[in-house]
Order: C-alpha cells, then structure tokens, then sequence
C-alpha cells in the first residue's frame, strides 16, 4: 500500500476505507471486512455516529492498533467553548483508542478558529497524531492557515473524476496541505459506473470504469476512500497498484472534470449554508 507524508512527518495510507452512510448497525462488519482484504486507513466521523462499530471491529481484527490509521471528525454542533476537546474525548471513548491518527474539522462553520485550537491542543497532548480540515474551500483555508500555529496536515473535499479540484489543489500545495478526497466514485452520480471514457480506459488494463477513476485519484496524489458494503467490491476498490494510467489517458480524464460539485452543493451556496445551520449549536 502506498503511503503520504503529512507535513508533521507522520505517514498515512493514500488508499482506505471511508464508512460514510454505512449504518451504525453495519459499521463493525464493514470495517472487519475492509480490514480482512487488507485496508489499513478507516475514515470515520462524529456525525456518522458509527464510531463505536469502527473501534469494535479494529479491536477484533488481529490487525495491531498501529497498524490501522483512523480518521475521525468533529462535528460543528461540537465547535464552541469546551465541546471540541470533550467530544475529542468522546470520540477516543467510542472508538476504544488511546488515539486517533488524524482529527479534521467536518465543516468550515460555525467556530472553526475554537474547534482548530482544541485540535492544536489535542496534538500536543497526545491524543492526536496530525490534525486538518473537511470541506475547506481555498478561502477557508488561506484565512484559517493565517491564525493558526500547525497548518493542517489534509484537507478533505468533494473530489472525483467530474470535481477534480484543480483551482483548490494549488493553494493546498502552496500551503503544504494533502489534498484527500471524499466521494472519489462521485456516488455514482453523472453516469459514473457507465461512463465511457473510463470504461475504454479500463478495458486497455483489464480493469473496470471505476479502478480507473481511483487510479486517476491516486497518480495525482490525492488520498482516497471509497465506500462500499460489498467485500468483493472493497477488494475490487484495493486492485490499484498492478497498473498505470498513460499520460494520454490522464488527460482524457481531465476532461471530464465540470468544475462543480456533483455530490452536494457549494459550500459558498447561501442556501447549503443554510441547511448547515440546522446543525448550529444556536441559532
């Protein structure tokens, strides 16, 4: 499995498993099953309140603790006063761990700069190995590396073959963030099971449409966590390494990119930030 190094030094797999949408009750045999085929980064959070299957399924793997690389999230309902270091805790409770490999703000709102010292704090303290942010878009990200002391290690953003990200991507680099995708097989949306570029592509290497978009993800050097309940399929979604992408088929995917997101709306959409704030802790 290929690995990243974060800026802090630590190194993660660039490839995991991510259990967004995978039910509560599902969560433990999901996970032991990524973990059996050979998954070694779990992608968790707070608002998925699937944390304690997660940690249940770790435990029973065999697979050392230090060997699996968890990320989890806070979530905004968690941002101000004291909530941020409590639900850090919580979260190392439900989980079952001493620590979590790397903790991400889920969304840029609310009181973000108050969720990001508890994270600093987290860090130094130990109960946490790297810290970063979720759905930052580049704005949120320049201004939020302006008042910080650690620079977060990841950014994780809606990324896939029809949302590359490629205006954020370089203010990442020019701040030294990895760029990590959720959604990397865009929820199927746009046709992306059936999609023809990548279908020829795939049938050149012996692999299927959606191999090919994760191989794209990956020669780009984003992280990536497809999901799926099917064992076959998070074996299938593992089979990445025994092929490369040409530089003429890179850029046959490139054009598939529409700029947009596809999965849910812009962050900077006034009517997505109102729905966010649903989850406010006041309003």
């Amino acid at each position: 499995m290929d690995t990243m190094k974060l800026n802090n030094g630590v190194e993660m797999p660039q490839l995991g498993y991510g259990v967004f949408q995978v039910a509560p009750d599902e969560a433990e045999r999901c996970v032991a099953d990524a973990l059996s085929v050979g998954y070694r980064m779990i992608d968790t959070a707070q608002a998925y309140q699937n944390e304690e299957g997660v940690g249940r399924a770790i435990r029973k793997s065999g697979v050392p603790r230090e060997d699996v690389f968890v990320v989890d999230k806070i979530w905004m309902s968690n941002y101000e006063g004291d909530a941020p270091a409590r639900s850090i805790d919580d979260s190392l409770h439900k989980l079952g761990t001493d620590y979590i490999d790397l903790m991400l703000l889920h969304q840029p709102f609310c009181d973000r700069y108050n969720a990001y010292r508890a994270l600093e704090s987290a860090l130094k303290a130990g109960k946490v190995r790297a810290i970063g942010v979720s759905n930052f878009y580049p704005d949120h990200l320049i201004d939020l590396c302006h008042f910080v002391d650690i620079v977060p290690t990841v950014n994780q953003v809606e990324t896939h073959v029809f949302f590359q990200q490629t205006e954020a991507r370089k203010y990442m680099d020019e701040l030294g963030v990895r760029h990590m995708s959720w959604g990397p097989l865009a929820e199927g949306k746009n046709g992306f099971f059936t999609n023809e570029t990548l279908a020829a592509i795939g049938a050149k290497h012996g692999k299927t449409g959606p191999q090919v978009a994760l191989r794209y993800l990956l020669q780009r050097g984003v992280i990536v966590i497809p999901k799926s309940v099917h064992k076959e399929r998070m074996a299938q979604n593992l089979q990445l390494f025994d092929f490369t992408l040409t530089d003429a088929e890179m850029a046959e995917i490139l054009k598939l990119d529409t700029a947009q997101p596809v999965i849910i709306p812009s962050h900077h959409d006034p009517e997505i930030t109102k729905w966010f704030m649903n989850f406010a802790p006041r309003g």
